[in-house]
């Protein structure tokens, strides 16, 4: 099934392109990770299943990524995370349940603060994949090189090459220092919803002792934390994928 084109709203001068397709709430949003875009084979997987559903679903590239205007390297967390409240807050309709990949369970848990600080319970469950919340305070800036500090400090970046892509992945100092500024990992997490962590521990990304200590966090919540033996980051295996599209039809109908 051929995506359909997507609509652009301007946020902050950055064109950001975002699919909606109409259906039942609760609705599914999708927010990818780091360098990834909205038709990776996880989005499309459940772009096809709420199809067959009649399932809302609505999906959104982060500026510099996909489809989307803006530089990627002008990114930040607190930029990614404005954009995906302003198309939240333009685009959905009802309860939704937030499914987030790697970088895009950081912007999950984020975007349920905000929204719940300005007084938006319209976030019904949330389900994270290899979740990597505060993943430049805690997974990045521990292994820094004495090049790649050097590198952050004269030139604002440091490259590294990247297992998902022919581009290497650009890791820049106004990444790092706003990323300490939206950590989440610093004490108990009340998301006020259930939540379930899909996280493989052969992934060589994010440690399963990353997901191990999220969980830990969220005591007030229904929490449910699925380990996947043989699962890498990716999680995109046809089992993993089948995982993912049952995990998320179970969250649809205990929020409705």
């Amino acid at each position: 099934m051929a995506a359909s084109a997507p609509v652009f709203i301007d946020v902050d001068g950055s064109n950001i392109a975002v699919r909606q397709a109409p259906g039942a709430a609760p609705g599914v949003v999708w927010l990818g990770g780091y360098k990834s875009d909205m038709l990776g084979t996880k989005a499309e997987t459940l772009a096809a299943w709420a199809a067959r559903e009649g399932r809302a679903y609505m999906r959104h590239d982060y500026s510099g990524h996909g489809e989307s205007g803006g530089e990627f390297a002008e990114g930040t967390i607190s930029r990614w995370l404005a954009e995906s409240l302003a198309v939240f807050r333009r685009f959905s309709k009802g309860k939704q349940i937030l499914v987030g990949s790697s970088m895009g369970a950081w912007i999950a848990l984020r975007m349920v603060q905000e929204l719940r600080k300005a007084g938006d319970t319209n976030v019904a469950g949330l389900v994270l994949l290899a979740p990597a919340p505060d993943f430049t305070v805690e997974l990045v800036e521990p292994v820094l090189t004495d090049a790649q500090r050097r590198d952050l400090k004269e030139k604002g970046f440091f490259a590294e090459p990247s297992d998902y892509s022919d581009e290497p992945y650009i890791y820049t100092r106004a990444l790092i220092e706003d990323g300490r500024a939206n950590r989440v990992m610093t004490g108990p997490i009340d998301t006020h919803c259930p939540v379930h962590i899909l996280q493989g521990l052969a992934d060589p990304d994010v440690p399963s002792g990353h997901a191990l200590k999220l969980a830990a966090m969220l005591p007030a919540d229904d929490v449910t934390l699925s380990l996947i033996p043989d699962g890498d980051h990716r999680l995109s295996r046809p089992e993993d994928l089948e995982m993912l599209t049952r995990v998320v039809g179970d969250m649809v109908r205990q929020a409705a």
